[in-house]
């Protein structure tokens, strides 16, 4: 597919409709940008919210909350200290 563009006065271009949609790029979506010899190469970098990714990988059993982290480091690091680690 190929689609022309105008520079504005402002540096900026807009993308064509149909690159957008092709690409599924949506407002705040991010391109990396390029230069090979005298092409200007974009990559969409799709950065989606993390709470789109939540439930995306399996998780046996849950986490330990933040207070019963604390805990166990508290008692790792007692343990270590009892036995001469630390």
């Amino acid at each position: 597919m190929s689609a022309l563009t105008t520079i504005t006065s402002r540096s900026q271009i807009t993308l064509p409709k149909e690159v957008r949609e092709q690409l599924a790029l949506r407002p705040n979506d991010r391109l990396l940008v390029t230069v090979q010899g005298d092409r200007i190469i974009m990559i969409p970098i799709h950065m989606r919210p993390l709470t789109e990714m939540f439930g995306a990988l399996p998780v046996e059993e849950p986490l330990p909350d933040s207070r019963t982290l604390r805990q166990m480091r508290q008692q790792e690091l007692a343990r270590r200290i009892a036995e001469g680690e630390e």
